[in-house]
């Protein structure tokens, strides 16, 4: 299936506003982002789309969340190759948390202390670099510091390195979830590869309704990078699946919308213990009380 690349410089807020935007809906486009350009310095909104994409509806969301009249560039992007993965690939291992994630094409050794993940550049979210990502496996680490958990559940798993390191810090079984198939495939791949194939059970799943989500409810550790949209909504059905003292790792948080977030799970009994911050990006460590 043909794809293209819409893409239009903004203000960097701009840029991540319309990306929320263009998120929750889900007939603009596949994914969107936001980046800096490192020649210019100008921040870049992208989205990548079926072929050819609607610009009239990405002009007129832009009028609704800018209140900007703007003129999209359209890319067509090459379908034999796997953008995502090419855009990914030489990255350097990433240290965080007592975690150790590196790429295949890495060849030095792994930093002793730190527990390794293999997870390599896939059309999955979540190779270790983003700061959604290492802000996670650094409130990992917290939260394993104070408690053993029994029963965890990652949701939006992507590549699985948050399910993966939670089941190699603890030698647990952990659920993990995606509403994306590939993603759920590259989990169970990853899985496999670090030696944890037998604890990380993946499943596609939308929200937390899914009948195996919710036979091995109540859980005490919960870990969802999403987005602040989803995790909103979801934060009902999240007080629902998890017991007293339990305690639930968000990220995929832009800081100004931690308030948010951290209000509508407070609604829910689910209170802040700690918030940690990646440049603009909020992680948050709640407990059920």
């Amino acid at each position: 299936m043909p794809v293209d690349q819409v893409s239009v410089p903004l203000t960097k807020d701009q840029a991540y506003a319309l990306v929320d935007a263009v998120m929750e809906r889900d007939d603009l486009a596949l994914t969107a982002s936001a980046h800096e350009d490192e020649s210019t310095g100008e921040w870049v909104f992208q989205a990548t789309c079926d072929s050819p994409p609607d610009l009239a509806a990405f002009r007129e969301l832009a009028r609704q969340v800018l209140g900007a009249e703007l003129e999209f560039a359209v890319d067509p992007i090459d379908p034999e190759v796997n953008w995502v993965a090419k855009s990914l690939e030489g990255l350097a291992p990433v240290a965080a948390g007592g975690f150790y994630v590196y790429g295949s094409h890495h060849e030095g050794p792994v930093p002793r202390g730190l527990t390794p993940m293999r997870i390599d550049a896939a059309q999955a979210f979540g190779t270790g670099h983003h700061e959604t990502t290492t802000g996670c496996l650094e409130a990992i680490d917290i939260v394993l510091k104070r408690r053993r958990p029994r029963a965890m559940l990652d949701v939006g798993t992507g590549t699985g390195v948050l399910a993966i390191a939670l089941a190699k810090r603890t030698r647990t079984p952990v659920l993990a979830t995606d509403i994306d198939p590939v993603a759920v495939r590259t989990a169970v791949e990853n899985a496999e590869f670090n030696g944890v194939g037998k604890l990380v059970h993946a499943i596609e799943a939308t929200g937390l309704s899914h009948q195996t989500i919710t036979r091995n409810a109540p859980y005490d550790l919960v870990v969802a990078n999403i987005l602040a949209g989803p995790l909103m909504a979801l934060a009902p059905a999240m007080a629902r699946v998890t017991e007293r003292g339990a305690n639930v790792i968000l990220s995929g948080i832009l800081e100004h919308q931690a308030r948010g977030v951290i209000n509508a799970y407070g609604r829910q009994g689910l209170v802040l213990v700690q918030k940690l911050q990646r440049k603009e990006w909020s992680t948050l460590i709640l407990e059920q009380r």
